[in-house]
C-alpha cells in the first residue's frame, strides 16, 4: 500500500555473525514494539537480504519527519535499554537516514523489497524527482506482481543528530540522499526490475549517481493498530 504518513526512518546494516540470533530476538520482541509505541510512529518492517547488500533493512513509517526529531523519540534514543546497548554495539556497515516521503503508490504489503540509494547529478534534482515520482513509479505500482513504489528523500541535518544509541555503534552511520523502494510479491520480480528500468545505467540516464541497491524479503512487520489491540499503547 502507499506508505502510512510522510516520514520514514530507513536503516541498512550488517550484524556480527555470532550475535545474530540475539539481535533478531531483540529486534522482534523489544525494539520494534518500543519504536512503534512512540507517538507518531505508524508501522515498522524488517527485511533480510536476498543476495548481496547489507544483510538487514528496517524502516519505520511515521506521521512526518518531525516525528523523527521529536522529544519522545530522541529521549528513547538517549536512554537505550541494556538489551539495546548490547545489540546496537554489534551493528556493522550501517546507513541510517531520516526521510520525507516524496511519492508513494500502491496497495497491500509486498513480501519483497528493492531498495536503491542514490544521489542526483548536479542540477537534476527536480527533473529526477519528476521522472521517478510522476512518471515511472505510478506505472510500476500497477504492474502485475508489483505492490508499491515509493520515493523518499533523506534529511542530512536531522540524520546526523548525535544520540546515546548512535554512540554505541563502532563506526558512524552513512546517510542516504534519495531512496527508491519497490515492493513485490516475489524477489525475482525485483531482480528483473533491477536489470531493466532501475538498473544503474537506466537510473544514471535519468540523472542519478552513486547508486547502491539490494533486494530483500520481509522478515516481520508491526503496526500501531496491533500494539493497540494488544493493550500496549492507548
Amino acid at each position: 500500500m502507499a506508505l502510512i504518513g510522510k516520514g520514514v526512518m530507513a536503516f541498512w546494516h550488517d550484524i556480527a555473525e555470532d550475535t545474530e540470533a540475539d539481535f533478531l530476538h531483540w529486534h522482534t520482541y523489544e525494539h520494534m514494539p518500543e519504536r512503534v509505541g512512540i507517538p507518531g510512529f505508524r508501522r515498522g518492517r524488517r527485511y533480510v537480504a536476498v543476495g548481496s547488500g547489507p544483510k538487514y533493512f528496517t524502516f519505520y513509517e511515521t506521521e512526518s519527519l518531525a516525528t523523527l526529531t521529536s522529544k519522545a523519540y530522541l529521549d528513547r534514543l538517549d536512554d537505550p535499554t541494556p538489551w539495546t546497548q548490547r545489540s546496537v554495539s554489534n551493528f556493522r556497515n550501517s546507513t541510517r537516514t531520516l526521510c520525507t516521503v516524496l511519492a508513494s503508490y500502491g496497495h497491500g504489503e509486498g513480501a519483497a523489497m528493492l531498495t536503491v540509494r542514490f544521489s542526483s547529478a548536479e542540477g537534476e534534482d527536480e527533473a529526477l524527482r519528476g521522472r521517478l515520482a510522476d512518471t515511472l513509479f505510478p506505472e510500476l505500482a500497477r504492474r502485475p506482481g508489483l505492490i508499491g513504489a515509493h520515493l523518499i528523500r533523506g534529511d542530512e541535518a536531522a540524520s546526523r543528530t548525535e544520540t546515546g544509541e548512535k554512540a554505541l555503534r563502532a563506526t558512524p552511520d552513512e546517510v542516504a540522499d534519495w531512496v527508491a523502494m519497490i515492493e513485490a510479491i516475489e524477489p525475482e520480480l525485483l531482480a528483473d526490475l533491477r536489470r531493466a528500468e532501475l538498473s544503474d545505467d537506466s537510473l544514471a540516464a535519468q540523472g542519478a549517481t552513486d547508486l547502491a541497491a539490494g533486494v530483500y524479503r520481509l522478515h516481520c512487520a508491526l503496526g500501531e493498530d496491533e500494539l493497540r489491540a494488544a493493550g500496549r499503547i492507548a
